[in-house]
């Protein structure tokens, strides 16, 4: 570190007054200078490459976890530890996530319908299991309320509608969508917190006629929950929190890029991947 800085300033100041000041020999310093650089160090600047490469297309948002992740797809096997370091040496950093409490208004339960999920968010097979819950993004024209749909067998949402009402058919068109998205009419689960645009009689017709089974949690189970909080977490924390939107159609354009060119394309490359990995497998051990 002390013959790096030396190295960066020495059109600044004599060198031999630097390694006075930072208590190292002038002939090192040299030797240091015209010493090839070792197979780590160029590994090191090839891997930080990517690492840059990622965090641009990223819009700056991915933090040292999730660019691990994605340059694992990759065949890369550089460790966490490793790739978090060179990030902190090179000033790279993802956005960190923002905690706030608020409280919503809950429904009545139909006495039909059962936390079918019981906090089990292991799905095997594609439109099994669903979450569905509703956020909302500030505007200069107000409030503009986002509903989701998200498949827990990879986190992929399946179904959104975006509104400057918070009602039940924002809840409908978003399951709409996800039902559009869906290959077949098989019986898929669908859990929701207590929120009245869930428990009303028009939503629970609609999920009864299109074979999805209503799921729902007990009162201060908010976790269950959680698979679908996540999503609108990194939503806000990746892009929501680090834009003003004057305008509501400003805000209905950038989060269906966020959701349709970086959220789900991300979520597809991650499952070709685990296929690909699934076939190589099947074929080593036939």
């Amino acid at each position: 570190m002390r013959y790096e800085a030396i190295r960066r300033h020495r059109d600044q100041y004599p060198v031999r007054l630097m390694c006075r000041c930072l208590k190292v020999s002038p002939s090192g310093f040299h030797g240091w200078c015209s010493r090839t650089p070792s197979a780590r160090t160029l590994d090191n600047l090839r891997l930080l490459g990517k690492i840059r490469e990622r965090h641009a297309a990223s819009d700056g948002v991915m933090g040292a976890g999730r660019i691990h992740e994605a340059l694992g797809y990759e065949g890369e096997t550089a460790s966490l530890n490793r790739i978090a370091r060179l990030m902190a040496a090179d000033g790279l950093a993802g956005v960190p996530q923002r905690r706030r409490w608020r409280h919503k208004p809950s429904g009545v339960r139909p006495a039909h319908v059962r936390n079918q999920l019981a906090r089990d968010f292991t799905a095997h097979e594609p439109n099994t299991k669903w979450v569905v819950d509703i956020t909302y993004i500030r505007t200069g024209e107000g409030w503009l309320y986002l509903c989701a749909v998200v498949d827990l067998y990879a986190g992929k949402v399946v179904g959104w509608s975006m509104s400057p009402v918070q009602d039940r058919h924002l809840v409908l068109k978003a399951v709409m969508m996800a039902c559009w998205q869906r290959p077949d009419r098989s019986e898929v689960i669908l859990h929701s917190d207590r929120g009245t645009q869930f428990t009303s009689a028009e939503y629970q017709q609609f999920l009864k006629d299109h074979r999805i089974v209503s799921s729902m949690s007990d009162v201060g189970h908010c976790g269950d929950n959680a698979a679908v909080e996540g999503f609108f977490g990194k939503l806000k924390r990746e892009r929501v929190h680090r834009r003003r939107y004057l305008t509501l159609a400003e805000a209905r354009s950038d989060v269906f890029d966020y959701i349709e060119r970086f959220h789900n394309p991300l979520i597809q490359r991650r499952l070709d991947a685990r296929d690909q990995v699934f076939r190589l497998l099947t074929q080593q051990s036939v």
